[in-house]
């Protein structure tokens, strides 16, 4: 383990931690150049997230869904190591670094209604850490479990600081039986130290069903205690932004309405990747971001 400061220490203690958050959540003072209302700015600063309903167009978000049944359906990306299945049917679950793909995906990374959000609440140039699509098929789509992503992004991928957020574009209506995500609003105030030593290779598994950097159920208990839990729920085409330290997760679907959604995280820059906080190897690129970074030059435009 390096001897450099951990603001933010997980998965060395015998017991779990609670810490209170040592960095803003939103980073812009000047509010009067805010892309979005000011009520959705005091929201996300106040839950840890936010929900714009149908942010992207129905002929955009018809542009998206080829694209990802494109990807989807290549034998080469289903082989590749960037595509994740799901433990027991092997159906695709999650495929990573969609915004290297040319085209369609690599735009929305830049878009304004995206990146230029993500520029005014992380106060400054961003990057892409990690970009995926998720699926979860009608009957078979298996849940996530609560986590805060900032947790495994500092232990696994050495993140500083919690200087990013999450962009998930519903790409099918979300609706309260489907799977949707669900947050625990005001969690983002709060990180959990978490129980046990990560163990080699991790990310290969966790992607997948994630055991390790999960918060206990006592902790748990007393989060949903203090807030509660709201569920994201919307049509295709809207987006759920949330911190990177938001309590979150998903049930399994087992309706027979397919859920999937687009995801990018946005870092700033002054917060890029450092040498894990643990004593294990940096995960892949594919799944987190370690350069050369490229600030994003973001533009407004249609996503089809």
């Amino acid at each position: 383990m390096s001897s450099r400061q951990d603001l933010y220490p997980s998965r060395q203690q015998a017991e779990p931690v609670w810490m209170e958050r040592q960095d803003p959540v939103v980073y812009t003072q000047d509010r009067a150049e805010a892309p979005l209302a000011p009520e959705l700015i005091a929201q996300f600063e106040r839950d840890g997230y936010m929900v714009i309903p149908e942010l992207f167009s129905a002929v955009e978000v018809a542009a998206m869904n080829a694209e990802l049944e494109r990807l989807r359906t290549d034998p080469a990306v289903l082989v590749s190591d960037k595509a994740i299945r799901e433990p027991q049917s092997g159906a695709l679950r999650s495929l990573f670094d969609i915004h290297f793909h040319d085209g369609l995906f690599a735009r929305l990374a830049s878009d304004a209604r995206l990146a230029g959000l993500a520029r005014f609440i992380l106060g400054g140039d961003v990057y892409i850490h990690q970009s995926r699509m998720n699926l979860k098929p009608g009957f078979a789509g298996k849940e996530f479990y609560w986590h805060s992503d900032f947790e495994t992004w500092h232990v696994e991928d050495g993140m500083p600081r919690m200087r990013a957020l999450s962009a998930s574009i519903l790409l099918t209506d979300n609706d309260s039986n489907n799977g949707p995500l669900m947050l625990v609003p005001g969690s983002h105030r709060h990180y959990i130290g978490c129980v046990g030593k990560t163990p080699k290779d991790h990310y290969q598994y966790s992607l997948r069903r994630q055991e390790f950097g999960v918060p206990d159920d006592a902790s748990l208990s007393r989060m949903v205690d203090l807030y509660g839990i709201a569920t994201a729920t919307g049509t295709a085409g809207s987006v759920v932004f949330f911190d990177c330290n938001t309590l979150h997760g998903s049930n399994s679907n087992i309706t027979p309405a397919p859920r999937s959604n687009l995801f990018f995280v946005f870092n700033h820059v002054e917060n890029s990747l450092q040498a894990p906080f643990c004593d294990q190897p940096p995960r892949p690129t594919f799944v987190a971001n370690r350069g050369p970074l490229k600030r994003l030059d973001i533009a407004a435009t249609e996503c089809t």
